[in-house]
């Protein structure tokens, strides 16, 4: 658990150990937190990003996100939000007004995904996927569920169209069965487990408070889960960057001429404005 201010969570990476699995620099997992009106402490005010793709998938509450480009998106669970700040995007999000009055559970993930060097100073860009425009596929007993979010799986793609050879998927188990994942040769990939158990190619255990991820070598995996109880894991994978990194905050180059060219652009307004 690390503290983000009021907030504690999750964050299998990076971790003891893991300082990255390129592409992939973060994830956080947040929550299930009990928000009301006396309790909201997941409220990110105005912030900027240069250089990634900060993403939000939501699994339980509601979100509202805003940010310079003029988007006022309000993320339900279910849903993804794909941010590519590229030269820069100032944001901010945290639960809706009417949810914080009604009250209820907010969980939800975060993941930085890193850009190539070529890529770092596009122009931002924000993606909305709703859930129930999500593609998805079954395994044979249709208990578990495959959500393309972005990638591609058994010839159906995810709607987010990415900067970078990456795939993201949700699966969420019924209760007991069994479903295989393709990841290609070329890439790194990692399973986080949010709840439940499910058992990894027959010999690892993925198990809520136990152990939560699993990561890969490039070997042209072929993934086999087999799920024990009602289950909920991200799967991530992506063809590496092998690029020098350079973080600060809110920041990802690949030197520290270009972290502080950030922080004056930022300064000086060049990220836009967000009220």
């Amino acid at each position: 658990m690390v503290n983000m201010g009021p907030i504690k969570l999750r964050q299998p990476l990076p971790s003891q150990g893991i300082e990255n699995i390129d592409p992939f620099l973060l994830l956080h997992h947040y929550g299930p937190y009990a928000i009301s009106e006396f309790n909201n402490p997941f409220d990110l005010g105005p912030h900027p990003h240069r250089g990634f793709e900060p993403i939000t998938l939501l699994f339980k509450g509601e979100q509202l996100h805003r940010d310079s480009l003029g988007n006022e998106m309000l993320i339900k669970a279910g849903d993804v939000q794909w941010t590519t700040a590229g030269r820069g995007i100032i944001h901010a999000e945290g639960p809706s007004k009417e949810f914080v009055k009604k009250g209820g559970e907010l969980e939800g993930i975060q993941l930085w995904l890193n850009l190539p060097a070529e890529k770092k100073m596009m122009p931002a860009n924000y993606q909305h996927a709703k859930s129930e425009e999500i593609n998805v596929i079954k395994n044979d007993d249709e208990n578990i569920v495959l959500k393309i979010v972005a990638g591609e799986q058994k010839g159906v793609f995810g709607s987010i169209k990415t900067q970078t050879a990456v795939n993201v998927f949700t699966v969420e188990t019924d209760h007991t069965g069994s479903i295989e994942i393709e990841i290609p040769q070329s890439h790194q990939s990692l399973l986080y487990l949010l709840n439940g158990e499910v058992l990894i190619n027959d010999e690892a255990t993925l198990k809520k408070g136990g152990i939560q991820m699993l990561t890969f070598h490039q070997d042209g995996v072929l993934v086999q889960i087999e799920s024990k109880q009602k289950s909920t894991l991200l799967v991530l994978s992506g063809e590496p960057i092998k690029e020098k990194i350079a973080q600060y905050g809110p920041y990802v180059m690949n030197t520290q001429t270009e972290i502080m060219e950030a922080m004056r652009d930022y300064q000086q307004g060049k990220m836009g404005y967000l009220y």
